[in-house]
């Protein structure tokens, strides 16, 4: 963390990865969320790898949601459209207020970069008890897209927002 970076404006980011087949050394996509939120000054607080069937993801995330020191819990794997895939159907449900703008940004931005490809891409945001919660593509690219572009730039403001409901741009 630099010097310049006050400490009330760090975020505490849970990183999870949903994956049947991967181990945390492995996951060089969870590991580039974990650098673009410490590049920016943030913290993470927790990186786990989790199986990818609906109740353990959806008890995880609860789980993470409900921790003092996670401002925001960013997921990824589990997305994509094979039947297995239930990130999105377990987390869905946890979700108090939909953050629909994001998906918007993310498919725009995606599909100027990466072409048709991303009609696939399944993504989802909203908040869940006061945590703002990302669910992402298991793709290094699809996650720099989001992280770099969206996520990271917004992270310390959605966090305020989502628990104080103060947003000192709107005094």
């Amino acid at each position: 963390m630099s010097d310049s970076t006050n400490e009330s404006d760090v975020v505490g980011v849970a990183v999870v990865t949903i994956s049947s087949d991967s181990s945390l050394e492995a996951d060089d996509v969870g590991e580039a969320i974990v650098a673009a939120f410490e590049a920016a000054g943030h913290e993470t607080v927790t990186r786990e790898l989790i199986q990818r069937d609906y109740d353990n993801v959806q008890s995880n995330v609860s789980r993470l949601v409900d921790r003092d020191d996670a401002d925001i819990v960013v997921t990824v794997g589990g997305t994509g459209v094979e039947p297995r895939d239930a990130t999105l159907e377990a987390v869905r449900p946890l979700i108090d207020k939909d953050l629909p703008a994001f998906l918007d940004l993310f498919h725009a931005i995606s599909y100027d970069e990466l072409g048709t490809g991303v009609v696939s891409s399944r993504a989802l945001s909203g908040i869940a008890d006061g945590t703002p919660i990302f669910c992402l593509p298991n793709d290094r690219e699809a996650v720099r897209i989001a992280c770099e572009s969206i996520i990271v730039p917004e992270a310390q403001r959605l966090a305020t927002l989502a628990n104080s409901g103060t947003d000192s741009d709107e005094e």
